[in-house]
């Protein structure tokens, strides 16, 4: 009988040195380029010698690696070897046993499934193994399915106080968070969940997930989901399950201090690490519920990051043992990486585990980009990462130009309304109705998620998108091009690199993707794609830690010693984000040091915090203590200046009973906030841009979109009303190539135009200015000693009408455009019950819009009280 030590060194004796074997090396190597012939289709191309056999026997002996630091790394190199033979020689009899092995083996039961359906293991003794992993394995909500082992070493510590892993993006980290959540609620556990996610386009797609994973149990155990701080269901009695913003979550905090959480998941948490401003949230809500009473639950996921420990620092107290942390590598599905350069016309191979280029074809012809997408990915399904809006928009439409119309009734329709709700004119309709489409931030929320749907039935094939990719979306692909290292101006993280090229390969239809890293021009520099592909994802950084200089530091302790809260920007050149950085950690530490909250920010700063600095700070803010509150948006400063102005008679315009407002009573009143929120200190590129002629000109044109979005217009009027404007004046212009040239109502100018104004809806009208016109309506109705006031802006901004029905739906979690059409058609659908209360008839899941029958499915169970016969 062989003792555990023995096998524990016959195993290191196997799996120690198997990677750097140079016959196995030879074989992968062969096994690649022999792909690669396939791929692109190179006839003339003679095939590398690869022994069928011997692949598939190292294949094996790697699926069963058992050494401590390599295992996942050989048993992808498993999967790998037998996926490759699988599309190379589908026809040899041991590849498809060897497939079902390998795969049972890595427990990639959900490949099996897709792969293998009908696999028959060799003996009774592995069918018993098998059988025994699949149980063991099994999901305890939905136990006709298995987990991966990462993804089941992870659920199976999700009952810590504080647990924090990391893994590949097509591990399914999101997966398991939703999993535990169902079985704790079919097991009939009442309590709050809440999950973080870091962009509003992820809000819906996770939502809609949840609602499918949960249907009829969300009102058999009395929960629901929410969306918003302004959701109705807020203001009865259920169990919620909370899917928002750090910043939704703030405000939902701020305004519901009564409601608890109990789990509190933090999704694509390595965005704690990020350079921008909106990281400060995260340490804040954490920091907030940290300190209650009933302390939640916390668990952080993270894509690819070494050390998930990292962020178990912003609980108080927690201890980053090895008990709470989980890194994993396994994929279930690989990525084929390959350098197509344009400049010096070739394809290249690359090996990931040798880390070398192998020449593979020649680029004859001279293709252009878009040509050698569609010879590469013709019949499969495509995204191109793009650095830029207007790269993406760009290539879309030079991509689609000569594809034929679809004939599809879903793409047309698609392409028919966002004519009709966005504009006519619109570049997008066009491209669209040839099964192509853009994927960007600023799209309406409805489109958006219809393109997500079309090309999830492969009905759009081909999609050009932006960071949102990196930022969540999960989209199915076959193919991934990338066209830059660049995500905007700045350089690519490697986090953010492997996390893109993760999401190319779909469980559910293969076991590998291809991946494209494009050179198009000589200024893209191959060595910047070498890097990222070569070099592993370091460890991570608090951005309290990494993006807040020494001296940075001391300004804001010696800006708070003199009482001054308006920081000098350092340096003087200092970034927006930057600075928005420095600014809010600085608003946190003060509110910490008023409040005595020994907080993450605050043992931050410790080393310039001895006791006498502290006892200044608290004696020179002595008599502001009770003006600090927990929204880290506005600074002392600006809420002084907003209690004066209130106590003033400052109000918001007045609407008169057809929702209309007088321009030049709004521009006042935006021209007020100007200095009331010091904009051109604190918002100085946008709401507070001083043109050259010392006006406000970016605020008048933000005045034109504000002024139709709260009437409640579809957005084809206020596309009409924009570019109205802008013929009327010209001479506000429009940037194209990085410069401002004089708008001339040309199509391009058009497009720029409908782009730049969907754009402001989204990052301006619906987040600067409402979160703003938030704090003023908080502002007016303490002062006032009201729960509620007419005219409230705030609510006409946060649900883009004035009209009562329409923002009843949507607190009731519809959009805007399905609300404003249940509003048109109010005779067929809505019926007000004899006690006042809204009900909708069950027959709007059946109405002509496809937009609204989408919404409806999921609304109907997360609020199914709403429905009547």
């Amino acid at each position: 009988m062989m003792s555990n030590q023995e096998s524990i060194n016959l195993g290191a004796a196997i799996f120690t040195n198997i990677d750097y074997d140079p016959y196995l090396n030879e074989l992968y190597d062969n096994l690649l380029y022999n792909y690669s012939i396939k791929l692109f289709n190179l006839k003339k191309r003679e095939k590398k010698l690869v022994n069928i056999e011997d692949a598939l026997r190292f294949a094996d002996i790697l699926s069963k690696s058992t050494d401590c630091n390599k295992a996942d790394k050989h048993k992808i190199m498993a999967q790998e070897i037998v996926a490759l033979l699988r599309t190379i020689e589908p026809e040899h009899p041991a590849v498809e046993f060897y497939l079902g092995s390998v795969l049972s083996s890595t427990g990639n039961y959900r490949g099996m499934a897709m792969a293998t359906p009908n696999y028959r293991h060799k003996s009774l003794l592995d069918w018993f193994y098998a059988e025994f992993s699949k149980n063991l394995l099994s999901i305890p909500a939905e136990p006709e399915y298995q987990f991966f082992r990462s993804q089941k070493a992870v659920y199976d510590r999700l009952n810590e106080p504080y647990f924090s892993y990391s893994g590949p993006t097509s591990m399914g980290k999101s997966f398991i968070m939703r999993m535990y959540i169902k079985k704790q609620i079919m097991d009939g556990i009442a309590c709050n969940f809440a999950i973080l996610v870091p962009t509003k386009a992820l809000i819906n797609e996770v939502t809609s997930r949840i609602i499918n994973d949960l249907k009829e149990l969300l009102a058999e155990q009395n929960y629901r989901l929410v969306t918003s701080a302004g959701a109705l269901s807020l203001k009865q009695d259920h169990n919620f399950i909370f899917v928002l913003t750090p910043e939704r979550l703030l405000y939902l905090l701020i305004d519901n201090p009564h409601i608890e959480v109990d789990y509190l998941f933090v999704d694509e948490a390595h965005k704690i690490s990020s350079k921008g401003p909106r990281s400060t949230f995260y340490y804040k809500v954490v920091d907030m519920l940290c300190q209650r009473a009933r302390k939640p639950k916390v668990i952080f996921a993270s894509p690819n990051i070494p050390n998930p420990e990292v962020y178990l620092k912003l609980i108080p107290g927690a201890e980053a043992e090895a008990e709470q942390r989980l890194a994993t590598t396994f994929a279930p599905v690989s990525q084929i990486k390959y350098l197509i350069d344009f400049p010096g016309k070739e394809i290249q191979l690359f090996n990931t585990y040798s880390g070398t280029l192998t020449p593979v074809a020649n680029i004859h012809k001279e293709p252009t980009f878009c040509q050698l997408i569609w010879r590469i990915g013709k019949n499969t399904q495509n995204i191109i990462y793009c650095s830029g809006t207007d790269k993406a928009v760009g290539f879309a439409r030079e991509f689609a130009e000569d594809k034929p119309q679809s004939d599809d009734k879903e793409l047309l329709t698609l392409a028919q309304d966002i004519k009709n709700e966005v504009h006519g004119d619109y570049y997008l309709a066009d491209v669209i109705s040839k099964g192509v489409a853009y994927h960007i931030g600023y799209l309406p929320a409805t489109i958006r998620m219809r393109i997500e749907e079309l090309f999830r039935k492969g009905l759009i094939h081909t999609m050009f998108c932006t960071s949102t990719l990196v930022e969540g979306v999960n989209l199915p692909a076959d193919n991934l091009f990338i066209t830059h290292y660049k995500n905007g101006q700045a350089k690519m993280t490697p986090v953010d690199f492997k996390n893109l090229i993760g999401r190319v390969g779909r469980i559910e239809y293969n076991l590998y993707g291809n991946v494209f890293l494009v050179r198009l021009e000589e200024k893209v520099k191959t060595k910047e794609f070498l890097n990222l592909l070569k070099q592993e994802v370091p460890e991570q950084k608090l951005s309290l830690a990494t993006e807040l200089t020494k001296p940075q530091k001391q300004l804001i302790v010696d800006s708070l010693l003199n009482g001054n809260v308006e920081l000098p920007r350092h340096p003087s050149k200092q970034s927006v984000d930057s600075y928005a950085l420095m600014r809010k950690f600085a608003i946190i530490l003060l509110r910490d040091i008023i409040k005595g909250n020994m907080s993450l920010v605050w043992r931050e700063f410790a080393p310039l915090l001895d006791e006498v600095t502290v006892s200044r700070i608290k004696e020179v803010f002595s008599n502001s203590e009770n003006q600090l509150d927990d929204d880290i948006n506005t600074s002392l400063d600006q809420t002084y200046n907003l209690k004066d102005a209130i106590a003033s008679g400052l109000k918001y315009p007045a609407i008169d009973e057809r929702g209309n407002v007088d321009y030049w009573a709004l521009v006042d009143f935006l021209d007020e906030l100007c200095k009331i929120f010091k904009w051109e200190v604190y918002e100085r590129s946008e709401l507070g841009f001083v043109s050259k002629d010392g006006s406000h000109g970016k605020l008048r044109w933000y005045a034109v979109i504000l002024s139709q979005w709260i009437k409640g217009t579809g957005l084809s009027f206020i596309m009409e009303q924009t570019l109205d404007y802008k013929r009327d004046h010209p001479l506000s212009g429009v940037r194209v190539n990085g410069k401002q040239i004089p708008y001339d109502d040309t199509l391009p100018h058009r497009n720029i135009v409908i782009s730049d104004t969907l754009k402001a809806i989204e990052n301006v009208i619906l987040f600067s200015i409402s979160n703003y016109f938030l704090r003023f309506s908080s502002e007016y109705k303490r002062f006032h000693k009201v729960e509620a006031f007419q005219n409230d802006w705030y609510e006409y901004v946060e649900y883009g009408t004035t009209n009562p029905l329409s923002i009843t739906l949507q607190r009731n979690g519809f959009s805007r455009e399905t609300s404003t059409y249940i509003r048109r058609h109010r005779d067929d659908y809505v019926v007000k019950m004899q006690n006042g209360e809204i009900k909708l008839r069950r027959s709007l899941a059946n109405c002509p819009s496809a937009s609204v029958r989408r919404e409806i499915a999921d609304i109907q169970y997360n609020i199914p009280e709403l429905f009547v016969d």
